[in-house]
Order: C-alpha cells, then sequence, then structure tokens
C-alpha cells in the first residue's frame, strides 16, 4: 500500500485572463521504504506539487490520501496533527528561526511537540553525521548556506516522521555534501522504513533513488533512472 498518493491532481491559479494551470492531471506514489525523486526545471510544479503532498495546500480538484487518509476528509485540527507527527518539511528557504541558534532550534520543536521526538544522542549522532554538530551555539546568519541547509535537514528528521517532504535539499552542497545527504536519505527510507520525496533538479541525487519522476510544465511521468 502507498505511503503518499496523489490521483489526478489539478491546480490552478487566479481566473479569466489570469488564470494559470500549475498542475495538470498528476499521479503520484511513494510507499515506505523508497526515495523517490521528482526532477524538474525551475517553474515546472514541484513545489506546488510538494505542498499539496504534505497538506499545505489544497488542489483545484484530485485526491491526496496519506496513510490511506484521503486528507480532504480531515478537519483543520486533525490535518495539523498529521502533519506535525508524521510529515517532516525540508523546505528550500530552511525556515528556521534567525534569532534561535542551532540547538534551540531543537528546543523549540520540543516546545511544540511534547514527546516522539529523537533523544540527545541520537541527535548529537545525527549532527555529526552532517558534520553540523560544531554549530550548535551559531545562529542560522552565521552559517553558509550549505551548513543551514543541513541544519534544516536535522531538524526536520528530528521529529523522527514518518514521511520526508524536501524541497531542493541539496541546492547549496557541493558534490561531496550532496553524495553524504543521498547516502543519508537512502539509508533512511531503507532502514528506517521512511517515504521520502525529493523535489529536486539536482541530477546528482539520481543515483540513490528508488523510482525518479520527471515534471515538466507541470506534468509529470515516471522515468527510468537510467534516462
Amino acid at each position: 500500500m502507498s505511503t503518499i498518493e496523489l490521483k489526478h491532481i489539478n491546480k490552478v491559479f487566479g481566473t479569466g485572463l489570469s488564470r494559470v494551470q500549475v498542475l495538470h492531471d498528476v499521479n503520484f506514489t511513494a510507499e515506505r521504504g523508497e526515495l523517490v525523486l521528482v526532477l524538474g526545471p525551475s517553474g515546472s510544479g514541484k513545489s506546488t506539487f510538494l505542498t499539496i503532498a504534505g497538506g499545505l495546500q489544497t488542489p483545484t480538484s484530485g485526491e491526496v490520501q496519506l496513510n490511506q487518509k484521503s486528507l480532504e476528509q480531515l478537519s483543520q485540527k486533525d490535518l495539523e496533527n498529521f502533519r506535525l507527527n508524521k510529515i517532516g518539511f525540508v523546505l528550500q528557504a530552511y525556515n528556521l528561526v534567525p534569532y534561535l541558534t542551532v540547538k534551540e532550534q531543537f528546543t523549540l520543536v520540543d516546545r511544540v511537540r511534547k514527546a516522539g521526538n529523537i533523544d540527545s544522542n541520537e541527535l548529537t549522532n545525527l549532527l555529526k553525521y552532517l558534520e553540523i554538530n560544531d554549530t550548535v551555539d551559531k545562529y542560522p546568519a552565521e552559517l553558509s548556506g550549505g551548513q543551514n541547509q543541513r541544519v534544516a535537514i536535522a531538524r526536520a528528521l528530528y521529529t523522527d516522521p514518518e514521511i520526508i517532504l524536501a524541497d531542493e535539499p541539496t541546492a547549496s552542497l557541493d558534490t561531496g555534501r550532496v553524495q553524504e545527504v543521498g547516502k543519508l536519505l537512502k539509508e533512511l527510507a531503507t532502514q528506517q522504513n521512511k517515504a521520502i520525496v525529493v523535489v529536486t533538479h539536482d541530477l546528482r541525487l539520481k543515483d540513490y533513488a528508488s523510482r525518479i519522476y520527471q515534471i515538466t510544465d507541470g506534468k509529470m511521468v515516471e522515468d527510468s533512472k537510467d534516462n
């Protein structure tokens, strides 16, 4: 059974002359144990797809199911709880709180989500793995773009979610870091049985993918990894 399933998703913004259809009849599935890439250029609809998959936006038509639950049938409170407890987001803009240190980013999560987060030893090991353990007392403005990206990844993993949705998680990383993040995401999918969806234009991640979709002008097709 699919952990994430999008059925015949269309997304339209505006009306009349300003009407723009961003997604066209999109069908998509991802299962636990998979790292699924959605590859496409800027403006192809990748980010809109991801926010709809995570329940941050509603489609104009079609259905989104997470763990066989239709999101449109959930109350707003249930949807918020589902996102909080089941989904980890890694957004392109990092979304780190600028006036909190790296350590305090995780403390803030503890205040919002009081149970279910990984313990301090697991967090320390994760920060070491991502080579940001020496940044815990620094603020986002004191970090490089690549370091902020890795902090955002660590924060998403801190809640131990079943589903991870990532928007260009390697955009600011050099090839060595891309390989590390690719391996980490692949291990999380296969060893911890998580469904991980990454939207990106970074072809360097293809080697780590279980399956690949291509999206162009809002139209999505499943692709061969060999292409």
